[in-house]
């Protein structure tokens, strides 16, 4: 291998993100330190994917399930949230078998999402995978900015509300908090890869586990204690809580909700690349799904029924920033630390698929460009390289380039449900159905109007249709907003 292929090798994904293309590389007599592939071995394991799984699925999205579920009422909410994680946990298992072509142990490996639909698909569908899968991932980084703000400023308002009273007016602007959110990005965006972020996404899913089980912690014990709001089999009553046309937007938006708090296939080809082998990469990441998916679908079990119980139908889109609770107001702030921790690792794992595909395909359509592939190492100690770190310039610029435009996307429209249900309406289906259900049918030659590719694909509308409803919905939402919003000005 030239130098510079591989320094391109080693600090992304090997692979042309765009066009689907891989580097092949060749080793003579191989290394015990290399995969099959010519890169360096890969160590992860169920536990370290599942770590990246619920990090990146027990989110924001949380927050919000006991609004949704208020949206729903007690019949369809809990249904809902059981089926998607179904739909999601099957669809996932078929993604996974994706990631090798051919033959799942010995295959051509596919780094990341596009390749694999490369692989088994082909023309507009590559590119429209890219669209979905990219834009998704941007869009999660400015709602993750977003929610990390809310919560740092419900850290000062819990300590208003408990110094001044509950009538006190402790609203605060956000535009502060996302700048801070985004400084630190800024740093943890030099990290090279994603095989070097385990331990921030081991980090981050203990700080979802912390703040999930607060939230559910403190409805259950309003929920005991009292007083509880009133609730329904239907959610949302019509003439008392809501208008008719509100009750089937807010419905439609919910189901938005609740896909995006199941959002993860959009980078489960990039966790399978971390994994080891053997046993085989699909083995183990239907293992970590299995884990990932039964964990967080208990946990929202508990925060969106719970909630739900506590509060009734006048449940706030964001259960610990919404203010209905107050008390302890110590344990409020720990939790929305644990969320602002936990949404730094959130948006690192998200946005790693982003820059590797930026940068490999830079490092391909210039591969003799020093300021694109040459690291510079730089020692925090001297000549010790253990206290070092590898510096390169075109990864500092675009990284840090893309933190502050994210950044300011995210103080220009910071709308918390109206974002998490457009981004879980428009990622759903094409990156969590229709392509895993697609190259599927193509894998395992299934023809045309047989029971199963009836079955599949009665499956893949029927989740078009909730996605497109749930988009409609929240663009209908994020208008209303705008009515009443003042950029910079708009207090939370």
């Amino acid at each position: 291998m030239t130098k510079d292929v591989e320094m391109a090798a080693r600090n992304g994904n090997g692979n042309g993100a765009f066009a689907g293309e891989n580097f092949a590389y060749e080793l003579p007599g191989g290394d015990a330190d290399f995969d099959d592939d010519g890169k360096p071995r890969r160590t992860g394991t169920v536990w370290t994917a599942s770590a990246h799984i619920i990090t990146a699925v027990i989110g924001s999205g949380v927050l919000s399930l006991a609004w949704a579920t208020a949206q729903l009422g007690w019949v369809v909410g809990p249904v809902t949230l059981m089926l998607f994680a179904a739909i999601t946990y099957y669809t996932s298992g078929l993604l996974a078998d994706c990631y090798r072509t051919g033959d799942p142990v010995t295959g051509k490996r596919n780094y990341t999402y596009m390749d694999a639909v490369a692989s088994y698909l082909s023309g507009w569908q590559v590119w429209a995978c890219g669209v979905f899968q990219y834009v998704n991932l941007v869009g999660t980084a400015i709602g993750y900015t977003i929610t990390a703000s809310i919560s740092a400023a419900a850290i000062n308002k819990a300590n208003c509300y408990h110094k001044n009273g509950r009538a006190a007016d402790c609203g605060v602007y956000d535009s502060m908090y996302m700048v801070v959110f985004g400084v630190v990005q800024i740093f943890f965006s030099q990290v090279p890869n994603f095989h070097d972020l385990w331990w921030l996404s081991i980090l981050a899913a203990i700080m979802s586990f912390t703040y999930a089980s607060i939230a559910v912690g403190l409805s259950l014990a309003q929920t005991i204690s009292g007083p509880t709001g009133k609730t329904t089999l239907t959610g949302t009553e019509v003439g008392v809580d809501v208008d008719s046309a509100q009750k089937i937007w807010l419905a439609f938006q919910a189901l938005g909700d609740i896909a995006f708090a199941y959002s993860y296939s959009m980078i489960l080809i990039e966790i399978q690349d971390t994994v080891k082998s053997p046993p085989a990469e699909n083995k183990t990441m239907k293992k970590a799904t299995l884990l990932g998916v039964s964990t967080t679908t208990a946990f929202y079990m508990l925060c969106g029924c719970l909630g739900y119980a506590a509060f009734g139908n006048g449940a706030k889109g964001n259960i610990l920033t919404g203010f209905g609770f107050y008390e302890p107001y110590w344990l409020i702030d720990f939790a929305n630390v644990c969320i602002v921790v936990h949404l730094v690792g959130a948006y690192q794992v998200f946005c790693q698929p982003i820059f590797a595909a930026v940068e490999t395909y830079a490092a391909a359509r210039w591969p003799n460009a020093g300021f694109i592939v040459r690291e510079h190492r730089v020692s925090a100690a001297g000549n010790n390289k253990r206290f070092g770190f590898s510096l390169n310039f075109f990864r500092l610029t675009w990284r840090t380039a893309f933190v502050v435009v994210s950044t300011v996307l995210a103080i220009l429209m910071p709308f918390f449900n109206d974002i998490l249900g457009f981004l879980g309406a428009i990622g759903f289906w094409p990156l969590t159905v229709y392509f895993p259900v697609e190259m599927y049918i193509r894998q395992r030659r299934i023809h045309k109007y047989t029971t199963r590719w009836v079955a599949l694909q009665t499956l893949s509308f029927l989740c078009f249709l909730v996605s497109l409803a749930a988009a409609v919905a929240s663009i209908e939402g994020v208008t209303e907003s705008l009515k009443n919003y003042v950029p910079f000005k708009t207090k939370s």
